[in-house]
């Protein structure tokens, strides 16, 4: 499909924290030629981000857009190639931005790591989008694009060696330093809004494939929980230590298991997917995994129950706020996938980068998402609809984030 379009990418949600990390990172790495233009509700913060963007962004244009608005999101899909929008819950604020750019057969790219969200985009928008041509893909950050390229590479290693299928696949996240965001917080606060009075809500939030195409095509796998806390050698041989559930498990497996589905099961119709991290092998290690999962439990029952939640509320991030430049920049993470294939061969890879996972790796990785959608369209996959990163944009984006510093890499064991 031939677009016309005044820009190529266009940030919304411009003055928000990520978002205004996101406009940073395309100011400093997108090239010259690229046209990128800034979105959001207020003319005058857009304009002050603009200015502190220095020379490469001074003739960026401005585009007011509100999510209370559905005629200017229009408008701002019109505008350009790509949209990635950084505004957020997305299940409140991001439903009419995803119907204006399927209509208009634009890219979109964000950060959700909104289950929920997810399903009703692909229910409502997906066949309008592989109509108009449109890859919408959603959770383009740290939810979810290590997950699932680290997936994607380890299935292309395998494939290429004629080693058959992946079978038992777990995520560790080996190591990480960072802080959870706002934006995320505020994402489980919507969560726990929204399913605590409707049945079917927590039905499909608790499904293993929620977001799956064809839910009733998948394979019966047996229990598929997100709070697995197995030890280290129940992983892989030789691989030591215990293990605890990781927070953004419940959303990364689903994008995994939909990059499967969509693929019609490349990666095995037994391919079984889970995400832990690492709490190491001391003696206390078992007592600190069984915290980190009662921790989790309490979070959420916290947010569901109003005393708990208004204390939660002062103390947990809030929307629009982030670590210090320094933090940004003393992060890491670290994470390997390990799989056993169904000729009985082992296989690990690692998708391994410098910075706050939440904040300075994730604007790398959307805005390399945004770029990859609007300057690499001959490399990408030939698809459209609500896709994955892995789907919609695949090897494209795995060259651009370690020419970024990432690395994404995978080996027979």
């Amino acid at each position: 499909m031939t677009r016309t379009r005044d820009l190529d990418v266009v940030v919304y949600g411009a003055t928000g924290f990520v978002g205004a990390l996101t406009a940073e990172y395309l100011a400093r790495s997108a090239p010259r030629s690229a046209r990128i233009g800034l979105a959001g509700r207020s003319r005058a913060k857009l304009e002050k981000v603009r200015a502190e963007l220095g020379p490469a962004a001074a003739q960026w244009p401005i585009i007011v857009a509100n999510a209370d608005d559905p005629a200017s999101l229009t408008a701002l899909a019109a505008s350009a190639h790509v949209i990635v929008t950084t505004v957020g819950p997305y299940a409140k604020y991001g439903v009419d931005l995803v119907r204006a750019c399927a209509e208009a057969g634009t890219d979109y790219a964000d950060l959700s790591g909104e289950v929920l969200f997810g399903r009703e985009c692909i229910d409502r928008f997906h066949d309008v989008a592989v109509a108009s041509g449109a890859r919408i893909v959603h959770a383009c950050g740290f939810d979810s694009i290590p997950s699932d390229l680290g997936v994607h590479v380890l299935h292309q290693l395998v494939a290429a060696d004629g080693e058959g299928d992946l079978t038992d696949t777990t995520l560790v996240v080996s190591s990480m330093r960072g802080g959870i965001s706002g934006g995320t917080i505020d994402s489980m606060r919507n969560l726990v809004d929204t399913v605590k009075g409707d049945k079917s809500a927590r039905r499909i939030a608790a499904s293993p494939y929620s977001l799956s195409p064809d839910r009733t095509s998948e394979p019966d796998l047996g229990r598929q929980s997100d709070v697995e806390m197995p030890k280290g050698s129940d992983i892989a041989p030789g691989l030591g230590g215990r293990t605890a559930p990781f927070l953004m498990g419940s959303t990364n497996t689903r994008i995994v298991r939909r990059s499967n589905a969509l693929r019609k099961w490349e990666y095995g119709r037994a391919f079984r997917y889970r995400e832990v991290m690492s709490v190491g092998q001391s003696v206390l290690s078992p007592v600190f995994a069984a915290g980190v999962s009662a921790g989790l439990g309490a979070l959420m029952a916290g947010l569901a129950f109003p005393p708990t939640r208004y204390v939660l509320d002062r103390v947990l991030p809030k929307p629009g706020e982030g670590p210090s430049e320094k933090a940004r920049s003393t992060g890491h993470f670290t994470m390997d996938i390990y799989t056993r294939t169904s000729t009985g061969a082992r296989y690990t890879s690692r998708v391994r980068a410098k910075g706050d996972p939440g904040y300075a790796a994730t604007a790398v990785m959307l805005g390399e998402s945004a770029l990859a959608l609007a300057l690499d369209r001959d490399a990408l996959p030939d698809t459209a609809g609500v896709l994955t990163p892995a789907t919609a944009i695949g090897d494209a984006l795995v060259d651009r984030l370690r020419t970024a510093g990432f690395e994404i890499s995978a080996r027979r064991n």
